[in-house]
């Protein structure tokens, strides 16, 4: 199996073992405020990793910031520009849970895959097998069916077209998957070096959160810190594995194959928290080994 797939993969269970934590471990605190911190502490220490692989290595922080504003206005837009979007995708799923139910909303926030294929297509002239194509129509079916609780299987779809807050998720996955093209465009087009790139992604996204961080932080005590560092190295972990995976892959088979970290996540809450439907989210991961499957050939 191809490296970039692999790494994909486990960035998959990295993000659906992270997002499992976070529900387990992390309630109660302010969405802005925490995702700056646990930044934070990725960016601690996945810094040495930069410092040591890169050209940059002599130059400390600021000769990775010379460096990057050295590859030229391009590449600064897209680190610019993906975290941003990265952070208002963040923004807007908030808005449309703290809206609508979140069963109709989650499902339709993790539609990203299918916003991706046609951008990348259209844009940057990828060509997909047609088993490929129809691998990530099913992943990106599993992710919805994961998400899903029994009911009308289309209401979350549906009620995207009177709904704010099923739109508002609609919109997420829409900046999602700018973001996911973003990361292909610096990784392969612009060959901006993964080890550098993951910092600048972490730091531009938490600097976007910071306003909304300072306005309502998070208190954190110094019996939270372990946890924060070791969510923290899981972040930083996930980030590297999604940054190898989207310098190997188009975007269009990379953001499918990572986005069924959802699966992971609802899977580990069923198995260890007994959370309900689990049978409909067993269905959803055998579906989505499908879709991977049918990805890799």
């Amino acid at each position: 199996m191809d490296a970039g797939l692999l790494s994909a993969i486990g960035a998959a269970v990295v993000w659906g073992t992270y997002i499992f934590v976070l529900k387990r471990s992390f309630a109660g605190y302010p969405p802005a405020g925490l995702t700056v911190l646990i930044n934070a502490s990725a960016i601690a220490w996945f810094l040495p990793v930069t410092l040591a692989t890169t050209d940059l290595a002599t130059g400390g922080i600021g000769g990775i910031v010379s460096g990057v504003a050295g590859a030229g206005l391009p590449a600064v837009a897209v680190v610019a520009g993906t975290a941003a979007a990265t952070a208002a995708a963040f923004v807007l799923f908030l808005r449309a849970i703290d809206g609508g139910d979140v069963s109709y909303v989650t499902p339709i926030n993790k539609v990203v895959p299918m916003f991706v294929l046609p951008l990348e297509v259209l844009l940057l002239g990828e060509v997909l097998a047609p088993i490929q194509v129809a691998g990530v129509v099913v992943a990106t079916a599993a992710v919805y069916v994961a998400n899903y609780e029994p009911g009308d299987l289309l209401a979350p779809l549906t009620s995207a077209v009177h709904s704010r807050p099923a739109q508002l998720a609609l919109v997420s996955a829409a900046c999602y998957a700018v973001a996911d093209l973003g990361r292909r465009v610096a990784l392969q087009e612009l060959a901006i070096q993964g080890t550098l790139w993951v910092p600048l992604l972490l730091a531009g996204v938490a600097l976007v959160l910071l306003p909304s961080a300072l306005r309502n932080p998070a208190s954190v005590t110094r019996r939270d810190a372990p946890k924060f560092l070791a969510v923290g190295a899981l972040v930083a972990l996930g980030e590297h594995l999604t940054t190898v995976a989207f310098a190997a892959l188009p975007a269009s088979v990379a953001s499918p194959v990572i986005n069924t970290q959802a699966i992971v996540a609802v899977v580990l809450g069923g198995v260890i928290l007994g959370e309900r439907y689990f049978r409909v989210r067993l269905v959803a991961a055998l579906l989505a080994v499908v879709g991977v499957g049918m990805i890799a050939l």
